[in-house]
């Protein structure tokens, strides 16, 4: 069971190989490939830094306990209608995606993101709603 606040349910869904640091990269990429290859992989929703943030550089003001983020873990909980220490698969969050999320929405949850720019996070959602899962991380 992995553990994960809420808006990394939306950075999975656009992740492509980028982060923070190799550690940071290695860490997503591991995760991200468990939930692509098993989506019945359990994941329990967690205020806070999770199992992502644990390999978060220290590079001065840490991110993970940034008021904005905890916001932004709130909205997208909101907007899935999940609350925190809720345990699903991944398969199910997938499927509350498919519900509750459109491509648009990350514009508003993730106005402020740095990542948001590249638009690989409102493809990864458009790529869940077309059933297709998680991209492959090359």
């Amino acid at each position: 069971m992995y553990d994960l606040r809420g808006h990394h349910l939306f950075c999975l869904l656009g992740y492509r190989g980028m982060g923070y640091s190799q550690e940071y990269v290695e860490n997503m990429t591991r995760l991200h490939q468990t939930l692509r290859d098993n989506p019945k992989t359990l994941i329990q929703l967690v205020k806070g830094p999770d199992q992502l943030c644990e390999k978060y550089p220290n590079l001065g003001e840490y991110h993970c306990q940034n008021n904005t983020i905890y916001e932004r873990d709130a909205a997208i909980l909101e907007k899935m209608e999940l609350n925190i220490g809720q345990i699903l698969t991944w398969k199910d969050i997938e499927s509350r995606i498919r519900k509750h999320v459109t491509s648009l929405d990350i514009r508003i949850v993730c106005e402020t993101c740095s990542w948001r720019s590249y638009g690989v996070c409102e493809e990864g959602i458009q790529e869940i709603l077309e059933g297709k899962g998680l991209r492959e991380v090359k």
